[in-house]
């Protein structure tokens, strides 16, 4: 793991932590790793999920819930109102799931 990421892990780590959450969890790793991005922040958010070392359950829902927000945004599905977000999203994951499952399994594939 190169350098900058090691920060940005810490930086996740720490922040989570001492309680923080959401945005203001990405607004302290963005101001302790001032050339980040989502996309970086998000993966070494995955990388502290499956590090065990970090055990503290608040500390990993935390950051699971900060990874799949800003993988959400990146996707486009609106995850303002967390009570109403899996609700909207569902439906639009659901018809690109049947859309990807219908292509990949047409009637040449079956006989084959």
């Amino acid at each position: 793991m190169s350098e900058k990421h090691k920060k940005i892990y810490h930086a996740l780590v720490d922040g989570a932590t001492d309680g923080l959450s959401g945005h203001q969890l990405f607004d302290y790793v963005a101001k302790q790793v001032p050339k980040t991005s989502s996309k970086k922040i998000v993966r070494a958010a995955l990388l502290a999920l499956t590090d065990p070392d970090v055990t503290n359950k608040h500390v990993l829902d935390v950051i699971y819930a900060l990874a799949i927000r800003h993988r959400l945004d990146s996707l486009g599905i609106d995850t303002d109102d967390e009570e109403e977000a899996p609700a909207k999203a569902e439906p639009a994951l659901l018809k690109k799931s049947r859309k990807k499952l219908a292509a990949d399994v047409s009637p040449a594939s079956l006989i084959a």
